[in-house]
């Protein structure tokens, strides 16, 4: 019994690190997609902010948070990103934005957001 548990351990705490990450990453897409939404049926620009040092993502209006993430706290991952933010205008198009790379990290495992200029969304 022992010797099983020793070989289905590191097994499992491999597929919970997997699910983990690919959940943050639809998580913090769906923050994107929310915030592209908010725009384009506002009529006004909405920000996407992140925090990676609390792995949090938030889409904000102004000073009003629409949509926020606790990605640290919901699935233990931690974040690296190629810029703290990034705005949608009115039509959902990125503002004076480049593409940005979002990524998901916990154990071994990483899986990669990609937002285009554009506001497509890639993983």
């Amino acid at each position: 019994m022992a010797v099983l548990l020793a070989l289905a351990v590191p097994r499992i705490g491999a597929a919970a690190d997997r699910a983990a990450v690919r959940s943050a990453a639809a998580d913090a897409a769906s923050v994107f997609l929310s915030a592209r939404n908010a725009a384009i049926y506002r009529r006004a620009s909405v920000a996407v902010v992140i925090d990676t040092a609390r792995a949090i993502v938030a889409a904000r209006a102004d000073s009003v948070i629409l949509v926020r993430r606790d990605l640290g706290r919901g699935y233990a991952v931690h974040l690296v990103a190629t810029r703290d933010s990034m705005a949608f205008d009115a039509r959902g198009l990125g503002v004076a934005a480049a593409n940005l790379s979002l990524i998901a990290r916990r154990g071994r495992f990483a899986d990669t957001l990609f937002v285009s200029r554009l506001g497509r969304l890639r993983y």
